[in-house]
């Protein structure tokens, strides 16, 4: 049996391919390991979206050219993003590396580990069409599930559509049946994941007609989704969070500024107080909703009164959990050529006073959570003896302390109290 190690850097998108991608692999006699030095096949399955994310892939290959030039017959592969924007610059860079193989090819994977080359074509056909069913082994009690793929948003900064290529929204039929093997295989919580996901509009359904559809699967118990634009947010969908039982109360919902000269500068056609009026309506349908989102500092023009409007739409929002990060320019983006270029001190001072508000109104959300009741998914063990660990149903980390009795099985969502929380954690005690 010859193995394979999978790296996947980047967004979840890239968590679910590379499962994928190993999966195709299977049929060509191969399993998984997580140890590089005993692997047949290296693959990286790569993110394009940051500078730093693009240069840590050719770090990692210039540190695996030893194990290569010790192992000959070891095979490398690049996947992913980097390896569609980049292609066979990626090969010249390095020449280790056997094959390169973009997002919408990886279905034919095999051919390429067999008899290298580049293949970073967008076909026609839809890669989960020609991808083996998945294996029946069990497996964690949370799982990704891809059903919408690229974007047509064009937002100044993102390379998602150069990359990733025009929104593509996979059958419902085929999605539901997906969710049907991995409840089997002991799944309990799904996380629908699209660049532009709450966009998805598979044979004329919407994300909240999916959504009902996966609920009524036995065995599933909780649905998620990532990552929505706030254009795309319907009123069905906003319905659905009052309406669907399995549909958890968490939403990621990223704004990138609070400037409306920024945000037309980005091209994200939409407006900060459009972005506020959407949270009400939200609110108003799931008041216990846990909101995150993405911002950017530093963006080509940004004043400082730009970043102020950023803070006071922070302010106002209210975020349990946010991503943020200084403006990283991609080649070939419209943002990357534009005039305004924010000096980088800047940048990052501005960043940090972004983190800090919401790393304090992340404490804040977490710490108004003890006392109260909460269930939470087990994934696996804590630290300590008879301690698990998993999420609530706003997604935040949980241990279950250990209290004399068995210890809740893995994949049990388990009722308790919150006791304690941490800067990243919170702590509880089961009640049932």
């Amino acid at each position: 049996m010859k193995k394979v190690h999978l790296k996947a850097y980047g967004c979840q998108m890239n968590v679910y391919d590379g499962e994928r991608m190993v999966e195709a692999l299977v049929p060509s006699g191969y399993a998984p390991t997580d140890d590089p030095a005993e692997a047949d096949l290296i693959l990286l399955n790569t993110c394009h979206i940051r500078e730093k994310a693009a240069e840590k892939v050719y770090s990692d290959l210039g540190r695996l050219k030893p194990l290569k030039a010790a192992r000959p017959d070891l095979k490398v592969g690049v996947a992913g993003c980097v390896a569609q924007a980049e292609g066979g610059e990626i090969v010249r860079r390095q020449p280790m590396v056997d094959f390169v193989v973009g997002p919408q090819s990886y279905h034919r994977l095999p051919d390429l580990v067999a008899k290298g080359g580049v293949d970073t074509d967008m076909p026609e056909e839809s890669k989960f069409d020609h991808l083996p069913a998945r294996p029946k082994v069990r497996r964690a009690p949370a799982a990704f599930l891809t059903v919408q793929e690229g974007c047509d948003k064009f937002c100044a900064f993102c390379v998602v559509p150069y990359t990733r290529g025009a929104e593509v929204s996979r059958d419902p039929g085929r999605i539901v049946a997906e969710a049907e093997e991995l409840a089997a295989r002991g799944v309990r919580e799904v996380t629908l994941l699209g660049q532009n996901v709450n966009a998805y509009h598979g044979g004329g359904a919407t994300l909240a007609d999916l959504i009902g559809r996966l609920a009524r699967i036995e065995g599933i118990a909780r649905i998620r989704y990532t990552t929505s634009h706030p254009n795309d947010m319907g009123e069905d969908l906003i319905e659905a969070h009052a309406a669907e039982a399995k549909l958890m109360p968490y939403l990621h919902l990223p704004v990138q500024s609070g400037s409306d000269r920024v945000l037309k500068a980005m091209n994200r056609k939409h407006t900060a107080e459009a972005y506020l009026r959407l949270l009400e309506r939200i609110r108003a349908a799931r008041p216990d909703i846990a909101l995150s989102g993405d911002f950017i500092t530093g963006f080509p023009g940004e004043t400082a009164e730009d970043f102020e409007a950023t803070l006071a739409l922070v302010r106002e929002a209210r975020y349990a959990h946010a991503f943020s990060f200084r403006y990283s320019p991609r080649p070939g983006t419209p943002a990357a050529e534009r005039a305004g270029r924010v000096d980088p001190e800047v940048a990052a001072e501005r960043l940090h006073r972004l983190q800090a508000l919401l790393t304090g109104q992340q404490r804040a959300a977490q710490e108004a959570m003890v006392g109260r009741e909460a269930a939470v998914l087990v994934e696996r063990d804590g630290r300590l003896p008879g301690q698990r660990a998993g999420k609530s149903e706003h997604l935040m980390a949980v241990h279950v302390e250990p209290d004399g009795a068995e210890p809740p099985a893995i994949g049990a969502i388990v009722p308790v109290r919150i006791a304690a929380a941490g800067p990243n954690s919170l702590s509880a005690v089961r009640t049932g």
